[in-house]
């Protein structure tokens, strides 16, 4: 899928996802506003038919307009008798019991009064009786403090399954695009490894070629000088692809755990001369320095030496590489708590910030334009990355962009 199509099938993908949730989220407000209404006629009902049974009761009404006047329209019933406070409670337990109602609530009794626009929002209900209540008559009000919990509860199941599926969808729909995103840049990963692939294998199969169709030409024992040349060219790139294919069917041997990583005590100052050895002469050629600063007293390491002395190389190989005309490379030792730190550092090119933490992703290199100045496949740090973590060890790096990179490596020791 090109980038375009990519970013067009996402658009689409956000724009069909929010419209959905729109429709979703307007869907469980409607429901609300239906349960709402139902909530509203309920209440109503309960307090209509509670009011009309009080102003049956002559007696009670004309008690409760004395005492609504008397105490100036103060909130009852804490004033009322205990007759007539309980008998507008039993009414409102009967007809809320009638009319399957079942939430707290709390009566008032006070004098007639305008109804506040706000008394739904409110949650309070109010009722005026008059007549058999005297001349003022007084105001009912039945008061519901858990209204929104109730409609809450009423939607039940559909309100829950309605927020649950709008959540499962927004993890899935991310999870979807970061999973495309993975794959598109994995796509471009792999057409640039095969692509550095292709130059790698290109240059050692065309010397190999040439000096066979030499050596063709050369038969004479007189040139036999020469078919020795052409014989130590043939062998030399064979050897260079022989390593590059290996560097490649290690790094997928070692991420399926087919190569078993044979331990032993390592001294790692012996190592460090070790590979400095194997590629002394890339740096004398180039007229590079080494500065050396073993000052680790604990030394012992537990690990492979093959692998442990591959990587560090490829460390060291790295520095060469992405260094100016004269590397200048600097190798450290220290202890701290129970690691053994290594730190390696160099005075070249050094990493963008934005591609600092992806130097370590297979087949990652970092955008030169079309050209990549420096062979490879994007392997070696990934490589290293992967037997440093088998060993129980970190690596961190630290770079600024045309001033040298430095690796800090911490492996336990023994």
């Amino acid at each position: 899928m090109t980038p375009n199509r990519t970013h067009l099938f996402i658009a689409i993908s956000s724009i069909a996802l929010v419209i959905v949730l729109i429709i979703q989220v307007n869907w469980i407000l409607q429901t609300a506003k239906i349960k709402e209404q139902l909530f509203n006629e309920k209440a109503n009902m309960v307090l209509s038919k509670t009011t009309e049974a009080i102003g049956t009761d002559q007696a009670t009404c004309q008690k409760i307009g004395e005492v609504v006047n008397e105490n100036n329209g103060s909130q009852l019933p804490a004033k009322l008798g205990s007759n007539e406070t309980h008998k507008i409670d039993s009414l409102f337990n009967k007809y809320m019991k009638f009319y399957n109602f079942h939430i707290d609530y709390y009566f008032e009794v006070k004098k007639p009064s305008n109804v506040n626009v706000n008394d739904y929002a409110n949650y309070v209900y109010n009722k005026s009786l008059r007549d058999a209540a005297g001349e003022n008559g007084f105001e009912l009000k039945l008061i519901f403090p858990d209204k929104k919990q109730y409609i809450i509860a009423e939607m039940g199941t559909l309100f829950v399954t309605s927020v649950l599926l709008i959540l499962i969808v927004l993890v899935l729909f991310w999870r979807t695009v970061l999973s495309l995103m993975r794959e598109k840049q994995l796509s471009e990963h792999t057409t640039d490894f095969l692509n550095n692939m292709t130059h790698e294998f290109k240059t050692p199969l065309t010397n190999i070629a040439l000096a066979g169709k030499m050596i063709i030409k050369e038969t004479t024992v007189q040139h036999s000088d020469k078919i020795k040349h052409y014989s130590g060219i043939i062998l030399e790139e064979n050897e260079k692809l022989r390593l590059q294919v290996e560097q490649v069917l290690s790094m997928t041997a070692l991420e399926r755990g087919e190569i078993p990583l044979v331990k032993t005590k390592i001294n790692f100052h012996e190592l460090i001369h070790d590979s400095l050895k194997y590629i002394s002469i890339q740096i004398e050629s180039k007229k590079g320095n080494v500065k050396l600063n073993l000052g680790s007293e604990n030394v012992m390491v537990l690990g492979d030496k093959t692998h442990l002395t591959n990587a560090f190389s490829n460390l060291i190989d790295n520095a060469i590489k992405y260094s100016h005309e004269k590397p200048d490379i600097y190798i450290q030792t220290m202890t701290s708590d129970h690691n053994l730190i290594v730190v390696v550092a160099d005075k070249g090119l050094g990493i963008e910030k934005e591609y600092q933490k992806k130097v370590f992703d297979k087949f990652f290199r970092v955008p030169k334009g079309d050209v990549h100045d420096v062979k490879g496949f994007g392997l070696g740090l990934a490589y290293i990355k992967k037997i440093v973590e088998l060993h129980g060890g970190t690596i961190e790096l630290q770079s600024e962009s045309g001033k040298g990179t430095t690796f800090t490596i911490a492996l336990p020791y023994v």
